[in-house]
């Protein structure tokens, strides 16, 4: 496998970035040509809204190419065309042969929910302390538990549910359930019935399937599926849709029952208890590293 690094002005990233996906370049990543210099730049955007800018003021673009002979293709190619002004060829270098399968996995351990709650991927095993397991791979569906705003849910589950019978979870909608982490967790500690939807089909399948996993029992579907009242009402979701959802997901509450949202930035907690004070009055339950837990409980 042979690495091509190029040089490229911000308003040329998009162009050149679709040329070398059309030139069969196996992979394309950007970064910031001025990266540890005094002249880096930084791009932050919200959580789940895009970054003020597409692209540093200097980008350097690496794609990979099967052979040499492809990258040196590709960079003829490439430098005969009028968008390539401004642009330059860095370099071919040849990229080091790794189990990348291996390498991947290494990257993700065990993570601790509480000191007897953890979630293990199927290739680690589970800590000596953990009583309580979810088996979790990293996937395309949101939620593998090393997110502050999973995590909180998770410890939420943990104190009000029961790996027994008796549970105070109750029936339980996991509203945008992505992974299907939460909904997995509801049932290890006890709910009675699980419904997991979400906007994604491909979310669906994936909590099917780690539902299975985790020998867990559990209803997944789109928004459709969720009927009625449920004793608890989990949504981790962000805040603009949060915010949106207030009527629907309160009236999903049962009288005397939780609600628990996640996916929101401490100094956004104003505007949550805003949008629900006309439903139910929200607090904040937990909080990490810039994240919270705001939770309502219904009147009885």
């Amino acid at each position: 496998m042979f690495e091509l690094s190029l040089l490229c002005p911000e308003q040329g990233v998009e162009t050149l970035s679709d040329a070398l996906e059309a030139l069969d370049a196996l992979s394309v990543s950007v970064e910031d040509a001025d990266a540890q210099t005094d002249a880096e730049q930084a791009l932050f955007g919200e959580p789940g809204m895009p970054p003020p800018k597409d692209g540093w003021q200097r980008s350097r673009l690496l794609a990979l190419f099967p052979t040499e002979a492809s990258a040196h293709e590709a960079a003829a190619l490439l430098s005969a065309q009028d968008f390539f002004a401004g642009c330059q060829t860095l370099a071919i270098t040849p990229v080091p042969e790794q189990d990348w399968v291996r390498l991947t996995q290494s990257q993700f351990t065990p993570v601790e929910v509480t000191p007897s709650f953890w979630i293990v991927p199927t290739w680690h095993e589970p800590p000596a302390a953990a009583q309580q397991v979810i088996r979790l791979d990293p996937g395309l569906a949101f939620g593998t538990g090393t997110h502050p705003t999973t995590r909180m849910c998770l410890r939420w589950i943990a104190r009000n549910g029961a790996p027994a019978a008796g549970s105070a979870l109750g029936r339980v909608l996991d509203y945008g359930c992505g992974s299907g982490i939460l909904a997995i967790g509801a049932a290890k500690f006890g709910a009675r019935t699980v419904d997991a939807v979400d906007i994604d089909e491909a979310a669906v399948t994936a909590t099917n399937a780690n539902a299975l996993a985790n020998a867990v029992q559990l209803n997944a579907g789109l928004p459709a599926a969720a009927e009625g009242v449920y004793n608890t009402v989990l949504a981790n979701i962000l805040a603009m849709p949060l915010k949106v959802l207030a009527p629907l997901l309160c009236a999903h509450v049962a009288p005397g029952g939780a609600l628990v949202l996640a996916g929101i930035l401490a100094r956004q907690v104003d505007e949550l208890k805003s949008a629900y004070a006309p439903h139910l009055p929200l607090t904040v339950a937990d909080s990490e590293d810039g994240w919270v837990l705001m939770t309502a409980r219904a009147p009885d």
